[in-house]
Protein backbone atom coordinates (compact mmCIF):
# COMPACT_ATOMS: atom_id res chain seq x y z
CA UNK A 1 0.00 0.00 0.00
CA UNK A 2 1.62 3.23 -1.16
CA UNK A 3 1.84 6.36 0.95
CA UNK A 4 3.33 9.58 -0.39
CA UNK A 5 3.25 13.29 0.32
CA UNK A 6 3.17 16.11 -2.23
CA UNK A 7 4.19 19.59 -1.07
CA UNK A 8 1.86 21.90 -2.97
CA UNK A 9 3.18 25.06 -1.34
CA UNK A 10 5.93 25.70 1.20
CA UNK A 11 5.70 29.44 1.86
CA UNK A 12 4.25 31.41 4.75
CA UNK A 13 2.50 34.79 5.01
CA UNK A 14 2.51 35.78 1.33
CA UNK A 15 2.92 33.92 -1.96
CA UNK A 16 6.08 34.51 -3.97
CA UNK A 17 6.55 33.93 -7.72
CA UNK A 18 8.45 30.72 -6.94
CA UNK A 19 6.74 29.73 -3.68
CA UNK A 20 3.04 29.07 -3.12
CA UNK A 21 1.49 29.11 0.33
CA UNK A 22 1.44 26.16 2.69
CA UNK A 23 -0.40 23.05 1.52
CA UNK A 24 0.42 19.33 1.55
CA UNK A 25 -1.45 16.49 -0.13
CA UNK A 26 -1.08 13.01 1.34
CA UNK A 27 -1.96 10.03 -0.84
CA UNK A 28 -2.52 6.62 0.77
CA UNK A 29 -3.44 4.21 -1.98
CA UNK A 30 -6.78 5.54 -3.31
CA UNK A 31 -7.35 8.03 -0.49
CA UNK A 32 -6.30 11.69 -0.75
CA UNK A 33 -6.01 14.03 2.21
CA UNK A 34 -5.23 17.75 2.01
CA UNK A 35 -3.51 19.50 4.90
CA UNK A 36 -4.14 23.25 4.67
CA UNK A 37 -4.91 24.95 1.40
CA UNK A 38 -3.06 28.22 0.91
CA UNK A 39 -3.09 30.37 -2.20
CA UNK A 40 -1.67 28.47 -5.18
CA UNK A 41 -2.87 25.04 -4.07
CA UNK A 42 -4.83 24.48 -7.29
CA UNK A 43 -1.85 25.42 -9.45
CA UNK A 44 0.37 22.76 -7.91
CA UNK A 45 -2.39 20.16 -8.04
CA UNK A 46 -2.76 20.75 -11.78
CA UNK A 47 0.96 20.84 -12.47
CA UNK A 48 1.42 17.54 -10.63
CA UNK A 49 -1.63 16.09 -12.43
CA UNK A 50 -3.06 14.89 -9.13
CA UNK A 51 -6.66 13.70 -9.01
CA UNK A 52 -7.81 16.52 -6.75
CA UNK A 53 -11.47 15.67 -7.35
CA UNK A 54 -10.91 12.52 -5.27
CA UNK A 55 -9.82 14.35 -2.11
CA UNK A 56 -11.53 12.59 0.79
CA UNK A 57 -10.90 15.12 3.55
CA UNK A 58 -9.24 18.47 4.20
CA UNK A 59 -7.52 19.12 7.53
CA UNK A 60 -7.07 22.81 8.36
CA UNK A 61 -4.57 23.91 11.00
CA UNK A 62 -6.17 27.35 11.54
CA UNK A 63 -8.03 30.06 9.69
CA UNK A 64 -5.29 32.56 8.90
CA UNK A 65 -5.55 33.57 5.25
CA UNK A 66 -2.29 31.98 4.12
CA UNK A 67 -3.68 28.55 5.05
CA UNK A 68 -7.23 28.68 3.68
CA UNK A 69 -7.44 31.05 0.69
CA UNK A 70 -6.95 28.17 -1.74
CA UNK A 71 -9.97 26.26 -0.46
CA UNK A 72 -12.89 28.11 -2.18
CA UNK A 73 -11.48 27.36 -5.62
CA UNK A 74 -11.08 23.69 -4.79
CA UNK A 75 -14.70 23.50 -3.58
CA UNK A 76 -16.00 25.15 -6.74
CA UNK A 77 -13.88 23.11 -9.15
CA UNK A 78 -15.03 19.89 -7.53
CA UNK A 79 -18.52 20.70 -8.80
CA UNK A 80 -17.27 20.62 -12.39
CA UNK A 81 -16.57 16.88 -12.25
CA UNK A 82 -18.50 13.76 -11.35
CA UNK A 83 -18.45 13.61 -7.58
CA UNK A 84 -20.99 11.98 -5.32
CA UNK A 85 -18.83 11.26 -2.28
CA UNK A 86 -18.91 13.79 0.56
CA UNK A 87 -15.94 16.03 1.19
CA UNK A 88 -15.05 16.31 4.87
CA UNK A 89 -13.39 19.45 6.20
CA UNK A 90 -11.92 19.50 9.70
CA UNK A 91 -10.50 22.44 11.59
CA UNK A 92 -10.68 24.51 14.75
CA UNK A 93 -13.46 27.05 15.46
CA UNK A 94 -14.23 29.51 12.61
CA UNK A 95 -13.58 26.99 9.82
CA UNK A 96 -17.33 26.32 9.44
CA UNK A 97 -18.05 30.07 9.31
CA UNK A 98 -15.31 30.57 6.72
CA UNK A 99 -16.59 27.80 4.45
CA UNK A 100 -20.23 28.86 4.84
CA UNK A 101 -19.56 32.55 4.19
CA UNK A 102 -17.35 31.76 1.17
CA UNK A 103 -20.12 29.65 -0.32
CA UNK A 104 -22.69 32.41 0.19
CA UNK A 105 -20.62 35.40 -0.91
CA UNK A 106 -19.23 33.64 -3.98
CA UNK A 107 -22.63 32.09 -4.73
CA UNK A 108 -20.95 28.72 -5.20
CA UNK A 109 -22.66 25.98 -7.17
CA UNK A 110 -21.98 22.85 -5.13
CA UNK A 111 -23.48 19.52 -6.24
CA UNK A 112 -21.94 17.18 -3.67
CA UNK A 113 -22.10 16.99 0.14
CA UNK A 114 -19.63 19.10 2.13
CA UNK A 115 -19.42 18.11 5.79
CA UNK A 116 -17.57 20.61 7.97
CA UNK A 117 -16.60 19.54 11.47
CA UNK A 118 -15.09 21.93 13.98
CA UNK A 119 -12.82 20.11 16.38
CA UNK A 120 -11.42 20.65 19.84
CA UNK A 121 -7.96 19.15 20.17
CA UNK A 122 -6.75 16.73 21.33
CA UNK A 123 -9.07 14.31 19.58
CA UNK A 124 -9.29 11.62 16.93
CA UNK A 125 -11.12 13.49 14.20
CA UNK A 126 -11.16 10.97 11.35
CA UNK A 127 -10.99 7.19 11.05
CA UNK A 128 -10.47 5.18 7.90
CA UNK A 129 -9.63 1.63 6.91
CA UNK A 130 -6.60 0.82 9.05
CA UNK A 131 -5.71 4.35 10.14
CA UNK A 132 -6.76 7.30 12.26
CA UNK A 133 -6.16 11.05 12.07
CA UNK A 134 -5.55 12.76 15.39
CA UNK A 135 -5.54 16.51 16.07
CA UNK A 136 -3.48 18.02 18.87
CA UNK A 137 -3.21 21.60 20.18
CA UNK A 138 -0.54 24.07 19.07
CA UNK A 139 0.00 27.63 20.28
CA UNK A 140 -0.35 30.43 17.76
CA UNK A 141 -2.02 33.85 17.62
CA UNK A 142 -5.34 32.07 17.07
CA UNK A 143 -6.54 28.55 17.77
CA UNK A 144 -4.34 26.15 15.82
CA UNK A 145 -3.91 22.38 15.66
CA UNK A 146 -1.42 19.87 14.33
CA UNK A 147 -2.34 16.52 12.81
CA UNK A 148 -1.00 12.98 12.67
CA UNK A 149 -2.20 10.25 10.35
CA UNK A 150 -1.19 6.93 11.88
CA UNK A 151 -1.73 3.45 10.52
CA UNK A 152 -2.60 0.46 12.70
CA UNK A 153 0.04 -2.23 13.02
CA UNK A 154 0.16 -4.71 10.16
CA UNK A 155 -0.05 -8.47 10.78
CA UNK A 156 3.25 -10.30 10.90
CA UNK A 157 4.49 -12.23 7.87
CA UNK A 158 2.97 -15.64 7.28
CA UNK A 159 5.48 -18.50 6.98
CA UNK A 160 4.08 -21.04 4.49
CA UNK A 161 6.97 -23.48 4.94
CA UNK A 162 6.34 -23.62 8.69
CA UNK A 163 2.61 -24.16 8.09
CA UNK A 164 3.34 -27.12 5.81
CA UNK A 165 5.78 -28.51 8.37
CA UNK A 166 3.01 -28.39 10.95
CA UNK A 167 0.74 -30.35 8.57
CA UNK A 168 -1.59 -27.44 7.77
CA UNK A 169 -2.59 -27.84 4.11
CA UNK A 170 -2.79 -24.96 1.69
CA UNK A 171 -6.22 -23.40 1.49
CA UNK A 172 -8.75 -21.77 3.83
CA UNK A 173 -6.88 -22.82 6.99
CA UNK A 174 -3.95 -20.63 6.00
CA UNK A 175 -6.30 -17.67 5.74
CA UNK A 176 -7.67 -18.34 9.21
CA UNK A 177 -4.17 -18.45 10.69
CA UNK A 178 -3.32 -15.14 9.01
CA UNK A 179 -6.45 -13.63 10.55
CA UNK A 180 -5.50 -14.73 14.06
CA UNK A 181 -7.55 -17.93 14.36
CA UNK A 182 -6.21 -21.25 15.58
CA UNK A 183 -6.88 -24.27 13.31
CA UNK A 184 -6.76 -28.07 13.50
CA UNK A 185 -4.19 -29.68 11.20
CA UNK A 186 -4.39 -32.97 9.27
CA UNK A 187 -3.36 -34.91 12.37
CA UNK A 188 -6.02 -33.37 14.60
CA UNK A 189 -3.54 -31.14 16.44
CA UNK A 190 -4.23 -27.46 17.12
CA UNK A 191 -1.93 -24.98 15.38
CA UNK A 192 -1.89 -21.44 16.73
CA UNK A 193 -1.31 -18.30 14.65
CA UNK A 194 1.87 -17.39 16.53
CA UNK A 195 3.44 -20.64 15.34
CA UNK A 196 3.33 -19.57 11.70
CA UNK A 197 2.89 -15.77 11.76
CA UNK A 198 5.67 -13.38 12.75
CA UNK A 199 5.49 -10.37 15.05
CA UNK A 200 3.12 -7.54 14.10
CA UNK A 201 4.83 -4.84 11.99
CA UNK A 202 4.49 -1.13 12.63
CA UNK A 203 2.27 0.94 10.39
CA UNK A 204 3.39 4.34 9.12
CA UNK A 205 2.91 7.77 10.66
CA UNK A 206 2.66 11.16 8.95
CA UNK A 207 2.64 14.38 10.98
CA UNK A 208 1.85 17.97 10.01
CA UNK A 209 2.84 20.86 12.30
CA UNK A 210 2.73 24.51 11.33
CA UNK A 211 2.10 27.96 12.82
CA UNK A 212 3.06 27.44 16.42
CA UNK A 213 5.65 28.56 18.89
CA UNK A 214 7.97 25.86 20.19
CA UNK A 215 6.23 23.57 22.68
CA UNK A 216 7.88 20.52 24.27
CA UNK A 217 4.44 18.84 24.15
CA UNK A 218 4.61 18.57 20.34
CA UNK A 219 7.34 15.90 20.28
CA UNK A 220 5.27 13.22 22.08
CA UNK A 221 2.40 13.80 19.63
CA UNK A 222 4.60 13.27 16.55
CA UNK A 223 6.78 10.58 18.14
CA UNK A 224 8.26 8.05 15.69
CA UNK A 225 6.85 9.81 12.64
CA UNK A 226 8.01 8.33 9.36
CA UNK A 227 7.60 11.83 7.92
CA UNK A 228 7.21 15.00 9.96
CA UNK A 229 6.32 18.12 7.98
CA UNK A 230 7.15 20.94 10.39
CA UNK A 231 7.29 24.71 10.30
CA UNK A 232 10.82 26.14 10.33
CA UNK A 233 9.97 29.75 9.63
CA UNK A 234 12.96 31.70 10.95
CA UNK A 235 16.71 31.55 11.47
CA UNK A 236 18.33 31.84 14.90
CA UNK A 237 18.78 35.61 14.72
CA UNK A 238 14.98 36.01 14.53
CA UNK A 239 14.21 33.88 17.57
CA UNK A 240 12.70 36.81 19.49
CA UNK A 241 10.50 37.69 16.52
CA UNK A 242 9.46 34.04 16.19
CA UNK A 243 8.45 33.97 19.84
CA UNK A 244 6.51 37.23 19.55
CA UNK A 245 4.61 35.99 16.47
CA UNK A 246 4.26 32.47 17.90
CA UNK A 247 6.27 30.75 15.21
CA UNK A 248 9.35 28.53 15.30
CA UNK A 249 12.94 28.73 14.15
CA UNK A 250 14.38 25.91 12.08
CA UNK A 251 16.49 24.89 15.07
CA UNK A 252 13.37 24.53 17.20
CA UNK A 253 11.71 22.43 14.49
CA UNK A 254 14.81 20.21 14.48
CA UNK A 255 14.61 19.88 18.27
CA UNK A 256 11.08 18.54 17.96
CA UNK A 257 12.19 16.05 15.29
CA UNK A 258 15.12 14.90 17.42
CA UNK A 259 13.05 14.55 20.60
CA UNK A 260 10.32 12.72 18.66
CA UNK A 261 12.79 10.27 17.10
CA UNK A 262 11.30 11.14 13.70
CA UNK A 263 12.71 9.14 10.81
CA UNK A 264 12.48 12.13 8.49
CA UNK A 265 11.67 15.81 8.99
CA UNK A 266 11.02 18.28 6.18
CA UNK A 267 10.59 21.96 6.98
CA UNK A 268 7.82 24.13 5.56
CA UNK A 269 6.18 27.57 5.91
CA UNK A 270 9.25 29.73 5.41
CA UNK A 271 9.15 33.46 6.01
CA UNK A 272 9.11 35.42 2.72
CA UNK A 273 12.24 37.26 3.96
CA UNK A 274 14.26 34.22 2.84
CA UNK A 275 14.82 33.58 -0.84
CA UNK A 276 15.69 30.06 -1.98
CA UNK A 277 19.41 30.65 -1.48
CA UNK A 278 18.83 31.97 2.06
CA UNK A 279 17.00 28.77 2.98
CA UNK A 280 20.36 27.02 3.18
CA UNK A 281 20.93 28.89 6.44
CA UNK A 282 17.71 27.45 7.90
CA UNK A 283 18.80 23.99 6.80
CA UNK A 284 22.30 24.38 8.26
CA UNK A 285 20.97 25.45 11.66
CA UNK A 286 18.39 22.62 11.71
CA UNK A 287 20.99 19.99 10.82
CA UNK A 288 23.16 21.03 13.76
CA UNK A 289 20.42 19.50 15.93
CA UNK A 290 18.81 16.92 13.64
CA UNK A 291 21.08 15.77 10.77
CA UNK A 292 18.20 14.32 8.72
CA UNK A 293 16.46 17.70 8.35
CA UNK A 294 15.38 18.63 4.82
CA UNK A 295 13.85 21.63 3.07
CA UNK A 296 10.57 21.27 1.24
CA UNK A 297 10.03 22.93 -2.12
CA UNK A 298 6.87 23.47 -4.13
CA UNK A 299 5.73 20.28 -5.89
CA UNK A 300 8.21 18.13 -3.98
CA UNK A 301 7.27 14.44 -3.84
CA UNK A 302 8.16 12.39 -0.74
CA UNK A 303 7.55 8.66 -0.55
CA UNK A 304 6.74 7.17 2.87
CA UNK A 305 7.71 3.49 2.71
CA UNK A 306 7.10 0.78 5.26
CA UNK A 307 10.01 0.10 7.58
CA UNK A 308 10.42 -3.67 7.63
Amino acid sequence: MNMEAFVLGCGGMMPLPYRHLTSVLLRRDGDLFLFDGGEGTQVSLRRLNLKWKKINAIFVSHTHADHVTGLPGILMLSSQVDRNEPLYIFGPPKIAEYIDSSRKVLDMYINYPIIVKEITAPCVCYEGDGFTVRAFPLEHTKTCVGYTLEEADRPGEFNPDEALKLKVPRGPLWGKLQHGQAVINDEGIEVKPEQVVGQARKGRKFSFVTDTMYLPTIAPEVKDSDLLICEGMFADDCEDQAKEKKHMTSRQAATIAKDANAKRMAMIHYSPRYNDKDLDLLLKQAREVYPNAELTKDRMHIEIPYVE
